[in-house]
C-alpha cells in the first residue's frame, strides 16, 4: 500500500456535515412488534447529512423475503419531504440481493461506482443502518455487478454494521474520518485477550480514545472473541493528561455480564487505549471515585498496557 492509499485509508478527509440520527455508539436493536420504532434513513437533499422517518413496515415481519423488498422499495423511493432524497436512486439500480447467516449482500450495478465519494457514504450509511434494524440483519456488504465493492484505492470495504457508521449530534460543518482501531476482547474462556481490528467512520470531533472504549463496549463482530464489560456501560468523560488517559464510567460499569476475569476486563480497555501513541497509562474511575472494587479486584492508580495477558 503506497503512502497515498495508507492517508486515504486511514485519515481520509469526508467534509459531510451535519448527522442527526445517532447520539449512541451502538446499533440499537428496533423492536419488530413494534413499528413506530422502525426507521427509514434517507439523505439530506444538500447532500451534508442522513436523516430518518419513522417507518411502519407492512409486510409479515416473519417473512425476511417480504420485508426487504418492501425495505429496498421504501430506500427507492423519494419521499413526500423534498429535501430528502432516497439512497437507491436516479441511475443507481438494485440488481439482487441475498440474505445468508444474517449477512444482506446487496449487489448493484456498475453506475454505482460513479457516485461521489461524499453521496456515496451516505448512502451507504442511509441503506446500512435502515436495514440493520432488522433482527434477521447483522451485517450488509455491498457488491457492484458481483464484484465486493471496493473504496476509491482499490481496497475491499467489506462486511458493514450500524456501528461502521458513528455519527455524532452537530449543526456545523465537521469532518469525517475513516480509521483502523485495535481492540482487546476476551477468548472463549474468558482468561486472556485477543485482538480484533474494526475499520469504523467516525465525527472527528471525538477523540479517537474515546471512540476506541465505547467500541470496546460495544462488543466484538466476530464470533473468535468476546465481550469484556456491560454493554450498558456509559463513559463519563475521556481526558489525556501527560500521557495518561482519564475514563470515568458511570456505575453500570462495575456490574459485570461477562463470564471473564477482572484483568481481562480491566486490560481489555488499557491495552486497547494504550495502542494510541499518546497514551502511556491508564487511569480508570467510577463516577469520579478514583479507587473502586470491580467484582473481586481494586481498581486504582494507572496501568500500563500488559501483553501477557494476550493470547
Amino acid at each position: 500500500m503506497n503512502k497515498r492509499q495508507l492517508l486515504y485509508k486511514r485519515i481520509m478527509p469526508v467534509f459531510i456535515g451535519m448527522l442527526i440520527m445517532v447520539a449512541t455508539v451502538s446499533c440499537e436493536r428496533k423492536s419488530r412488534d413494534d413499528s413506530s420504532a422502525f426507521k427509514v434513513y434517507y439523505v439530506n437533499s444538500s447532500e451534508t447529512g442522513i436523516v430518518s422517518e419513522n417507518y411502519e413496515i407492512q409486510s409479515d415481519k416473519s417473512d425476511s423475503k417480504a420485508v426487504i423488498n418492501e425495505l429496498v422499495s421504501a430506500l427507492e423511493t423519494m419521499p413526500d419531504r423534498l429535501q430528502y432524497e432516497a439512497p437507491i436512486a436516479g441511475d443507481i439500480k438494485l440488481l439482487n440481493y441475498s440474505l445468508k447467516d444474517k449477512l444482506l449482500t446487496l449487489n448493484f450495478d456498475r453506475k454505482y461506482n460513479e457516485l461521489g465519494r461524499t453521496i456515496e457514504i451516505l448512502d451507504r450509511a442511509a441503506i446500512v443502518r435502515t436495514f440493520c434494524q432488522l433482527e434477521d440483519v447483522e451485517y450488509v456488504t455491498f457488491q457492484v455487478e458481483g464484484t465486493p465493492l471496493t473504496d476509491h484505492y482499490g481496497s475491499v470495504i467489506g462486511n458493514m454494521s450500524a456501528d461502521t457508521f458513528i455519527y455524532n449530534v452537530g449543526k456545523e460543518i465537521s469532518t469525517y474520518e475513516k480509521i483502523e482501531l485495535k481492540l482487546y476482547f476476551a477468548n472463549e474462556s474468558g482468561t486472556k485477550l485477543v485482538p480484533v481490528y474494526r475499520s469504523v467512520v467516525y465525527n472527528s470531533n471525538i477523540s479517537m480514545e474515546r471512540l476506541a472504549v465505547e467500541q470496546v463496549i460495544s462488543g466484538p463482530n466476530t464470533d473468535v472473541a468476546f465481550p469484556t464489560v456491560n454493554k450498558d456501560s456509559k463513559i463519563k468523560s475521556v481526558n489525556i493528561k501527560d500521557g495518561v488517559c482519564y475514563i470515568d464510567f458511570d456505575s453500570t460499569f462495575l456490574t459485570q455480564t461477562q463470564n471473564v476475569s477482572a484483568e481481562v476486563a480491566l486490560y481489555s480497555i488499557v491495552n486497547t487505549v494504550t495502542e494510541f501513541s499518546d497514551v502511556n497509562k491508564v487511569v480508570l474511575s467510577a463516577n469520579g471515585e478514583p479507587s473502586f472494587t470491580f467484582m473481586d479486584f481494586v481498581i486504582s492508580g494507572p496501568y500500563e498496557r500488559n501483553l501477557d495477558i494476550v493470547e
